[in-house]
């Protein structure tokens, strides 16, 4: 497969200026009427197109433009309180949908068969995507609002859960941010789907680049029907919405392997090289036989000013000529 076939979009690329301002305040919980959104700042409704689309070797990807389908699909975001109308071209000879996690929708934007949501070969439709902020709730309790590291893929090609469309790279990362949540500066999306990473095992695997200081972020979704964790050497996060702590008093546990199985996603930010410096970082699957058998990849944290750091040239090397193999 080409490169440019697994390399997600920028969140700059939806999140654009259109949306809340970045300067907007955190939410301010426990200010408002029970029922109330808490803090609730007009949200905006943005229009998008994504255009589903055959690649090389039989699989299929999402893309916002036309020739631009990748796996996965690119980073879609959205600002809680924001409703977000994706018009799906489906521009190959397959039934294919659009089905997001995390947010809300009426039954015609299901992406399902069941409700008869998807786009037949050759179809345009719309997708209506609503969020909603945390509301109070009586006993001074709260209702979650739509925040959180979510996901959308297929749910129509194959059969009517979309198995063949996931099994064939239709997939991407859906984000909900809170008013104040911090922005990174890169994103990673990584996909453990069945024994393949964003559909590939390694040494063909992504190789994901940050300059050292640089705020990353991590997206991880899991698919088929396979148990993972995932595990990132020498970086840890928070165990919570954000991967990061909200004080002292915190009591998420801090780690660096999380269960990743199908259907499941989480994210994180990290500060790459924090501590550790920068070289050449392993990301992969921590069921032993799975990382064997190609469930790995790099990440590599270059100096601060882009440069190669020592050793690291030799390092990829050395795993562009590991023989990854399944264990029995």
């Amino acid at each position: 497969m080409p490169d440019n076939v697994v390399t997600g979009l920028s969140r700059r690329s939806v999140l654009t200026a259109g949306a809340v301002s970045l300067s907007v305040p955190a939410v301010a919980a426990g200010v408002a009427l029970a029922g109330q959104p808490a803090d609730a700042a007009a949200g905006v409704t943005r229009q998008i197109t994504v255009y589903a689309e055959a690649l090389p070797g039989g699989l299929y990807g999402y893309g916002l433009a036309p020739g631009q389908a990748t796996i996965p699909g690119p980073v879609l975001e959205m600002w809680e309180g924001d409703t977000l109308e994706v018009t799906l071209v489906n521009r190959t000879d397959k039934r294919l949908s659009i089905h997001p996690h995390g947010v809300d929708y009426s039954t015609d934007s299901d992406g399902s068969p069941l409700n008869a949501s998807f786009n037949a070969p050759g179809e345009t439709r719309t997708y209506v995507w609503r969020s909603r902020e945390m509301t109070a709730a009586e006993g001074r309790r709260f209702l979650p609002g739509s925040a959180g590291y979510w996901h959308y893929h297929d749910h129509a090609m194959g059969t009517d859960h979309g198995t063949g469309g996931l099994a064939k790279g239709l997939y991407g990362a859906l984000i909900v941010r809170r008013r104040g949540d911090l922005l990174p500066e890169k994103q990673f999306t990584v996909v453990f789907n069945d024994m393949m990473i964003n559909n590939r095992t390694a040494p063909a695997t992504p190789m994901f680049e940050a300059n050292l200081g640089q705020r990353v972020e991590w997206i991880a979704i899991g698919h088929g029907g396979t148990f993972h964790t995932f595990h990132l050497h020498a970086h840890r996060w928070a165990d919570n919405r954000t991967g990061l702590l909200e004080g002292p008093a915190d009591p998420s546990a801090v780690i660096d392997t999380k269960d990743l199985n199908p259907g499941g996603s989480f994210g994180f930010q990290v500060v790459a090289g924090l501590g550790v410096g920068p070289g050449v970082w392993m990301y992969h699957c921590h069921v032993q036989f799975h990382s064997d058998g190609g469930m790995a990849g790099l990440f590599l944290v270059r100096e601060a000013d882009g440069s190669m750091p020592p050793g690291a040239q030799d390092a990829i090397h050395r795993f562009h000529g590991h023989a990854h193999r399944t264990h029995h």
